[in-house]
């Protein structure tokens, strides 16, 4: 007998589709073991998978804890990372923050304003220095 399309040896494509059906299983649960190890990792691959640029720029910081200002260390696509100054911010708590982007820099007329609404997602203490990053649900820029 010959081998037409998909069936096999014997006619009988049922074979076929169980051998799909299989590889269609395992590669699920490869998919779901890795996206389950990354989280008890405590890592945030979604986050993470924008280019971080190491730009240090002023930033006002609002929580609840109160008001403060800082620098960024790094910006991403998805978001920042800024030393904290006497607050604390638990991860996946809300924050409120304004970077300050130069005008010399944006080529414009005055300092451009970037005012932003995220949430902590990392929070972590570095060289006796407290800092968090902060994914970007929200902005909007603000010309003056």
């Amino acid at each position: 007998m010959s081998n037409t399309g998909p069936f096999t040896e014997n006619g009988d494509a049922s074979t076929l589709q169980r051998k799909e059906d299989t590889k269609a299983m395992a590669a699920d649960s490869v998919v779901a073991e890795t996206a389950e190890s990354q989280a008890v990792l405590g890592r945030y691959p979604e986050m993470q998978s924008a280019a971080r640029f190491p730009i240090k720029l002023p930033v006002s910081v609002k929580s609840k804890s109160g008001e403060s200002h800082t620098e960024t260390q790094n910006i991403s696509a998805n978001g920042v990372l800024f030393q904290v100054v006497d607050s604390e911010m638990p991860v996946g708590s809300m924050v409120d923050f304004t970077i300050s982007l130069p005008a010399d820099v944006v080529g414009a007329e005055a300092d451009v304003r970037l005012d932003c609404r995220g949430r902590v997602v990392r929070s972590f203490e570095e060289s006796g220095r407290r800092g968090v990053g902060v994914v970007i649900d929200e902005y909007r820029f603000d010309r003056r």
